[in-house]
Formats: structure tokens, sequence, C-alpha cells
């Protein structure tokens, strides 16, 4: 299982979130979405879920925090505790054995990140 992890601004557009995730996956087919629960309603995350058929992991901030990221973003930390939220969403949403596929991926706009982390063995 792949889950495409998202972090993101508040303003972030469809074509943000979009953007990041297919800057993310190339030609990888994913499985699920995640995002920190305060932000699982957005809007545009939510059209992004449903325009792709995929369920989206609400995770707790306690989560997010436990999760050992690649990306190392003071800003993010000092806000979330955790070095980047896209990482840390797509590893909580694939524990106890997921693994991060690569750093996240920014839209050109730098609204919006995604990463992917793989459940189990590939």
């Amino acid at each position: 299982m792949i889950v495409a992890g998202f972090g993101f601004r508040r303003d972030a557009t469809d074509d943000s979130l979009r953007e990041a995730l297919l800057r993310a996956t190339g030609d990888l087919r994913i499985d699920a979405l995640a995002t920190v629960a305060d932000k699982a309603s957005a809007p545009a995350l939510i059209r992004l879920a449903d325009q792709l058929g995929l369920r989206l992991y609400p995770i707790a901030p306690d989560r997010i925090v436990t999760q050992d990221t690649v990306t190392r973003s003071a800003r993010v930390s000092a806000r979330r505790g955790t070095g980047s939220v896209a990482e840390a969403a797509a590893l909580a949403a694939t524990d106890p054995d997921g693994r991060l596929i690569g750093a996240r991926h920014v839209s050109r706009d730098g609204m919006a990140c995604c990463a992917l982390a793989r459940k189990g063995t590939p």
C-alpha cells in the first residue's frame, strides 16, 4: 500500500495539491491520501480524494510528531513538531512498518507538499 501524505497552506488550491501529488508520484499508483487531522476537512483535499476515488486518512497531531522525517523545516517544526507534515502523515498512515519512498515534493507555488510512504515490503 502506498499513501500520499500532504502538508499545505490554508489557501492551497486544487491545482496546488494535484501538482504536488503528480510531482511525488510519477508513475506510481497510490492507494490513499493522508494529512494532519485539522487539515483533513479542507475542501481542495476532499475534492482531490473524491476525484481519485481514494480514502483520506486524518492523522492525529500526536502521531505526526512521533514520525522521523527526512525534511527538517524549522518553520514547520516550530508549528507542528515535525520537519514535514506531508512526510509525517504518509508515515503515520502506513505505521507500523511504513517507509518513505522519498522526500516531500513541493508545488511550484509553494502552497502544497506531498510525500509518499509504502506499507510493508514492496
